[in-house]
């Protein structure tokens, strides 16, 4: 069964006004049996977006309109396709009590999401990893090497993993390599194999899914899926549930790389 597990919508603050219809009619197109609409979640209100024009997350008075116009839409097309509500929910360390009690708040609107990392802590501050390449640099300047950011990046990653954030946490974990996004920028290449087969096993062992997300294939620094194929394939051998993600923020990205990704899923 054909499903895009990870898409965007107008609502995204830092994405396009492509309509959702434009969305769902080119996955009908495509032939794909589902898809879940995971919008980037409201930030905590006590946390403070370190990306220029704070534009990571929805704002929190269009949740329930973006709520409401997906189940509208799940019922105009349900003879079609099969539609999900879903978010895609940030972790951040030191704010799982607020990330706790948005779920409990909402989550039972919710048939899908994902749980994301996007930013990193450091010295009292947060930095958005996958804004820029000039961003990642600098913040590999101030935590002081390569390795040491992406170890940092793995144990937040890990910590999302084990965290308890109630029963309406989400079952699926987002671009774990996206620490990648920029990794050609780098000198060389960083041997991360040991920090993604750990991820992988707490996956297995938390009985979570791995979102297969194609949209590192698209970016100039990266050339490769979140995770890269031979993890995806390890996935499978340790029978990790897998959901093919394009991770879309414009109608001509949803399902990219579909094509080359389906062999491994």
């Amino acid at each position: 069964m054909k499903k895009d597990g990870h898409i965007h919508t107008p609502y995204c603050p830092h994405g396009t006004l492509d309509s959702f219809h434009s969305y769902i009619e080119k996955a009908i197109q495509n032939r794909f049996h589902e898809i879940t609409f995971t919008e980037h979640a409201p930030l905590p209100t006590n946390f403070v977006d370190p990306t220029p024009d704070k534009d990571s997350g929805m704002d929190l008075k269009q949740l329930e309109l973006y709520l409401a116009d997906v189940d509208r839409l799940k019922k105009q097309y349900e003879k079609d396709i099969v539609i999900s509500t879903g978010l895609e929910i940030d972790f951040i360390s030191g704010f799982e009590q607020e990330t706790t009690s948005f779920l409990n708040t909402y989550g039972q609107y919710l048939d899908d999401s994902i749980l994301s990392v996007h930013f990193l802590p450091f010295q009292n501050t947060y930095t958005c990893i996958d804004f820029s390449k000039s961003t990642f640099l600098a913040f590999i300047e101030h935590v002081g090497s390569p390795m040491a950011v992406y170890k940092l990046y793995y144990k937040t990653l890990m910590d999302s993993i084990t965290s308890h954030l109630g029963i309406y946490k989400p079952k699926r974990i987002g671009h774990i390599t996206l620490v990648h996004k920029f990794q050609r920028a780098l000198p060389e290449l960083i041997n991360d194999h040991e920090e993604i087969v750990s991820i992988l096993l707490e996956l297995k062992n938390k009985e979570l899914q791995l979102d297969v997300n194609s949209a590192g294939l698209a970016k100039p620094y990266c050339l490769e899926s979140y995770p890269a194929p031979a993890y995806i394939q390890l996935a499978k051998q340790l029978e990790i549930p897998l959901v093919f993600g394009s991770d879309a923020h414009q109608v001509k990205d949803l399902h990219q790389y579909y094509n080359e990704i389906k062999k491994y899923l």
